[in-house]
């Protein structure tokens, strides 16, 4: 049986265009209630910003037979334990009859402030991985149990300061060729596929938007590996072979 990516495309351009007119409406809310976050910040407080994924990947697991699984979205139900910090909570989980199917991070980064901000997402993704994989292990989700898919995505703001090359200073060794003037996307682009290729994450993606998608849902993918045609398809097969258990 062939796999079912759910009209992936047209539901992320949908989910796009949701992420950056909430972003807008949580600023004006913010203003009008004479309240306002430093910055940027006023937008990444209003949550929720990648919903419009989470219901495309809801749709994913419905159609690869797999409807009767408990998707957690609910904050007080995302928890799982881990190995180096009690717990973790993630931006969905997937449980079929008490096994845990996958375990999902969805972030975004939007300019100015690059620099500082990819860093952060970097140290939290490797981390994030690190403690799961060894509480798998560690028999934290069961015993003999199949291992989860475990997906990294994020959603990069489409900007001139995100696609200029930036120069790093390592005054005592030299930096990776990979990484000499690489822009943010660039980065993230590294990022997403050493975190496969070294099997930290099942599938990991990165896509870049402008802020005009608002009206449009347009996205650019950076390569195949990280695309979200792989993260969906790889996926998708996920669930399909834990529906055929």
């Amino acid at each position: 049986m062939p796999l079912d990516l759910a009209d992936y495309e047209r539901k992320a351009r949908e989910a796009v265009k949701a992420f950056w007119s909430n972003r807008a409406a949580a600023v004006q809310k913010q203003h009008a209630l004479g309240r306002s976050d430093q910055g940027e910040r006023a937008g990444v407080t209003a949550g929720k910003n990648m919903a419009g994924f989470v219901a495309l990947i809801q749709d994913v697991i419905r159609a690869n037979g797999l409807s009767d699984a408990h998707m957690m979205t609910d904050r007080r139900l995302l928890t799982l334990p881990g190995f180096y910090r009690p717990t973790k909570l993630w931006d969905l989980l997937v449980i079929n009859r008490g096994r845990l199917v996958a375990a999902l991070e969805l972030k975004s980064q939007v300019g100015p402030s690059f620099g500082n901000n990819f860093n952060n997402r970097t140290e939290e993704a490797l981390g994030t991985a690190v403690d799961l994989w060894t509480a798998y292990r560690e028999g934290a989700f069961g015993k003999e149990t199949p291992r989860p898919f475990a997906g990294w995505m994020v959603l990069v703001e489409d900007a001139p300061e995100s696609r200029s090359g930036v120069r790093d200073a390592s005054p005592h060794f030299e930096l990776f060729p990979e990484f000499r003037q690489a822009s943010y996307l660039d980065r993230y682009n590294i990022l997403c596929r050493k975190l496969t290729q070294e099997r930290l994450y099942t599938a990991a993606s990165v896509l870049a938007s402008p802020r005009s998608a608002a009206e449009t849902g347009d996205y650019a993918e950076l390569s195949e590996l990280t695309s979200l045609k792989t993260f969906i398809t790889g996926f998708a097969g996920h669930i399909a072979a834990e529906a055929a258990r």
